[in-house]
């Protein structure tokens, strides 16, 4: 089965990434015979992390058309990674009227605890954190910002948290907190956004087979697949075992491979 688009990729134009590289990552888009590749960088307003930066637009749109001369046989799309936009709808609107952004990303980083912005991968260092109720607190903020009416067009990497999961935490399991990600799947369907189904940590899918059958019964229409790479690496990473499981979800390749994989 050939690979579907990369259709979120970081690279030296998101804060986050320090060894990312642009063309690097679309030679090795081309390597492993991926038909498209997407470059989201971040735009993050939410300041939890030492080093953020706002993205260089003008700057990330040329190095993309440098690309785009460099490998006329891989697609490359614009894009970006809207961190919590609900909260900060003026700098999103700001972002989003800089320049042609071909893929559009919403996701949730960081949320409010105690008064404190906290990333979920902080979580873990919180000492006599509650994790069960950050995640759904975190759940909650993912469903304000679907609800919100910002432009996006894919709801990124939905259970992010489970990535930082604790090791002395009850496991992670989807049906604990199925009432908070239906509600997020409902209203992502209703406003017609599609799914991403992330790779980051390679066989660690975020969210994986359970979630994706929901988003199917619920109405969900389309899936998209996102290695999150921060560097070249890492793109397309795990897509041999997400596109596996999302066929068995009841989602299915289109012909056009640039294409959404839909139900």
């Amino acid at each position: 089965m050939p690979l579907p688009p990369d259709l979120h990729v970081h690279t030296e134009w998101s804060w986050d990434a320090p060894i990312g590289d642009m063309e690097r990552s679309c030679e090795r888009a081309l390597e492993i015979g991926l038909p498209a590749i997407a470059f989201t960088e971040h735009a993050d307003w939410a300041l939890v992390h030492k080093g953020q930066h706002p993205v260089d637009i003008g700057g990330y749109l040329n190095a993309v058309e440098r690309c785009r001369a460099r490998f006329p046989n891989l697609r490359i799309l614009t894009g970006v990674e809207l961190g919590e936009p609900h909260l900060y709808p003026k700098e999103t609107a700001e972002i989003l009227a800089a320049g042609p952004l071909d893929r559009v990303l919403g996701s949730i980083h960081s949320i409010r605890l105690d008064g404190e912005l906290l990333d979920a991968s902080q979580f873990r260092d919180r000492a006599g954190l509650d994790f069960p109720a950050a995640v759904r607190e975190y759940f909650r903020e993912t469903l304000a910002m679907v609800e919100s009416g910002q432009p996006f067009e894919t709801l990124a990497h939905l259970d992010y948290p489970k990535r930082y999961w604790l090791d002395t935490a009850t496991p992670y399991r989807e049906k604990d907190y199925e009432e908070e990600i239906r509600a997020i799947l409902v209203a992502s369907a209703r406003t017609g956004r599609v799914l991403e189904v992330n790779t980051t940590r390679g066989r660690t899918l975020c969210p994986d087979i359970t979630v994706v059958r929901w988003w199917r019964e619920v109405g969900g229409q389309a899936v998209q697949y996102g290695s999150d790479a921060h560097q070249p690496d890492k793109v397309g990473e795990g897509f041999a075992i997400a596109t596996q499981m999302v066929e068995s979800a009841g989602f299915k390749s289109a012909r056009d491979p640039m294409d959404l994989w839909r139900r």
